[in-house]
């Protein structure tokens, strides 16, 4: 009889202290055309925190190099806590521990900030890539009046360096989306989309949406305000800047609430959009997208190398609504339609299913009709309790 070799104690010493740095577990038993899944972090890992949400990705400067970020919400609080963020160096097979971006223990002097939904941006002719967030003081609620704060990386994400803004616009905004880069006048000029809702605690506040500009990543001024629907004002927040569908068109796509009341949907439940053609000094009037369902969840607005358009959103009720199908409210399934250029939007696909909650969903094109995929996940009842990650072909 053969004898069994005994493995060395050492190595199952470190075998136990390493296997919990990797989060490459798979998520079995979804629906849906994204493949690879991928669990990046769970919630038991951050004892701080009540939930981990808004995950964001970038393609890092070496092959198959990933970077995610997240939030991880303080409990006490609604929306804010600290920012981290995870790579993996085998194209999202598996993802090293997490780094802190943003801590909230970390003071600025005598003040306490906490953070919230990291957008994360490299420029076309730079290796360093940015970590915009938005900091509020920590005696705070939510996270509604923030402002924006940032961090870089010259390691691929591996650490993570501050950075004080120079800000020429100085009311709190809401980030969601990443940045794009265009022309103004002949100069190179950085986007980033954001809103404000200072109308959630002040009676003369307001709900818009607005672009932010930057010729340096640094010093940030307001570039532009979208224009409201001029028969209804609706509630624009959370939009997404890509090419548009004629040459030197951008175009943003909007999640939308009702204005006055931010409970309600838009009726019917649709995303909004706007356009510009002087390279986001100035916008259309916004408009509603009747292909585009939104019920006040994050989508997903973006363009393919091929100049296809694709659309991942939320299908069903707002997040606490229960509906037929929904009995445990909104922000399940994860659906997405595409676009060829000058085509039509097609037909409703499955992005993820699994009988969860789902939400909030961030791709990053790493070649033409090729993405990778990250959003937030839960159990049947309760949102945000892990991180995933995926891949999605479009073929056109």
């Amino acid at each position: 009889m053969t004898k069994r070799k005994k493995t060395p104690l050492l190595m199952l010493l470190l075998t136990a202290f390493l296997r919990p740095a990797y989060g490459s577990e798979t998520e079995p038993q979804h629906r849906g055309d994204v493949t690879d899944v991928r669990v990046i972090r769970r919630l038991d890992k951050h004892p701080l925190a009540s939930r981990i949400w808004q995950p964001v990705i970038i393609q890092g400067t070496k092959e198959k190099h990933l970077i995610a970020a997240f939030g991880a919400q303080v409990n006490g609080k609604k929306d804010m806590g600290d920012i981290v963020a995870s790579v993996s160096k085998n194209d999202g097979d598996s993802w090293e521990e997490p780094v802190s971006i943003f801590d909230h223990r970390d003071r600025q002097g005598t003040i306490q900030f906490a953070y919230a939904n990291p957008v994360l941006y490299r420029a076309p002719d730079q290796h360093v890539i940015w970590c915009y967030a938005m900091r509020c003081q920590i005696s705070f609620r939510n996270s509604e009046e923030s402002q924006l704060t940032a961090a870089f990386t010259a390691d691929n994400g591996r650490s993570w360096t501050p950075v004080e803004l120079a800000m020429h616009y100085a009311g709190p905004l809401i980030l969601n989306a990443s940045i794009v880069k265009s022309v103004i006048n002949g100069e190179p000029r950085y986007l980033l989309p954001a809103h404000r809702n200072t109308l959630a605690a002040d009676p003369r506040g307001s709900r818009d949406h607005f672009i932010l500009s930057s010729t340096s990543l640094l010093e940030w001024k307001l570039e532009a305000f979208i224009p409201q629907p001029t028969e209804a004002r609706v509630f624009l927040h959370e939009g997404n800047i890509a090419d548009g569908d004629r040459p030197g068109e951008l175009k943003i796509v909007m999640r939308t609430a009702d204005y006055d009341d931010s409970s309600l949907t838009t009726s019917p439940p649709r995303a909004y959009s706007s356009v510009s053609i002087d390279g986001g000094q100035t916008w259309s009037e916004a408009r509603p997208e009747p292909e585009l369902h939104n019920a006040k969840s994050k989508g997903y607005f973006g363009r393919s190398g091929r100049g296809t358009h694709i659309y991942v959103y939320n299908d069903g009720p707002p997040q606490r609504d229960k509906a037929p199908g929904f009995p445990n409210g909104g922000r399940t399934s994860l659906r997405y339609k595409i676009k060829p250029a000058g085509g039509e939007w097609s037909e409703e696909k499955t992005f993820y299913h699994a009988g969860i909650k789902n939400s909030y969903p961030t791709l990053i094109e790493v070649a033409p009709g090729d993405f990778r995929c990250v959003w937030d996940s839960g159990t049947a009842s309760r949102p945000r309790t892990h991180i995933q990650f995926g891949k999605l072909k479009i073929s056109r």
